[in-house]
């Protein structure tokens, strides 16, 4: 009996143009743009992630695992090839994504849920447990670009863990925060993956949170799949290699 695909990705291509500090009027007077250095991002990835299944990605900085989880997340578009998310929701939790900076958290909250696609009425039902969670107090009404990169992760993760999606893409932000707040979005994490109808792709440098919460993991070198498969096998061969860098 074949497993149902929640997430098809075919032979996905993302680059960007490089330009340089210098030319920045130039090139917005589009002078140079056809000389900008294209920067090669992703060079042609194609999977798939079974419904239910916990996927981690590992790689070095600069190996593409943040440009293709964004690109999964429809933050972007990839220049070539196709991502299939086969009709179901999905969230992204990222540090770098999806705060107003001059509202408040609590006005977040909704902002956030909305662009998720749930209610108002929705989110409201799931206001006070994301407050609670967060552990954000009398800053959940202070806007956000006052936030430490830890307030924002903790108010980031509760939205998203709370406002529960069909596929969620997590990038770094379980290493993020003070130990307690890290074990406590670990437990959290570790509960919502147990729904079997929902998917998870967790981009993280943290190999035993990898160990921990994944199926199956993907390494991803340069931007391409180095290897994909077995999370131990996998974790293994990219610590032997690690270690020999």
């Amino acid at each position: 009996m074949s497993k149902e695909i929640s997430i098809e990705v075919k032979d996905v291509k993302i680059h960007y143009k490089m330009m340089k500090k210098f030319s920045i009027q130039r090139n917005l007077l589009k002078r140079d743009a056809d000389k900008a250095e294209i920067f090669e991002a992703v060079k042609g990835v194609s999977f798939d992630v079974e419904k239910g299944e916990i996927l981690g990605i590992i790689g070095k900085n600069g190996s593409g695992k943040s440009t293709l989880l964004r690109a999964i997340a429809g933050v972007f578009s990839p220049n070539e090839g196709e991502i299939d998310l086969k009709d179901h929701s999905v969230s992204l939790l990222s540090l770098g994504v999806g705060f107003k900076d001059t509202l408040s958290g609590r006005s977040n909250i909704f902002l956030s849920g909305m662009l998720l696609g749930f209610s108002e009425e929705e989110v409201k039902s799931k206001e006070a447990d994301i407050i609670e969670f967060s552990e954000l107090g009398k800053f959940i009404d202070m806007p956000v670009k006052t936030y430490s990169s830890g307030m924002y992760s903790k108010l980031a993760f509760a939205i998203t863990s709370s406002l529960e999606t069909d596929i969620m893409l997590v990038d770094e932000v379980l290493s993020v925060g003070d130990e307690h707040f890290q074990k406590k979005s670990l437990a959290r994490m570790e509960e919502l993956i147990n729904d079997r109808n929902r998917t998870v792709v967790i981009v993280s440098h943290s190999i035993p949170t990898l160990r921990t919460l994944c199926n199956r993991v993907l390494w991803l070198d340069d931007g391409l799949i180095r290897e994909i498969g077995d999370t131990e096998t996998v974790l293994n061969s990219y610590e032997t290699y690690m270690n020999q860098v």
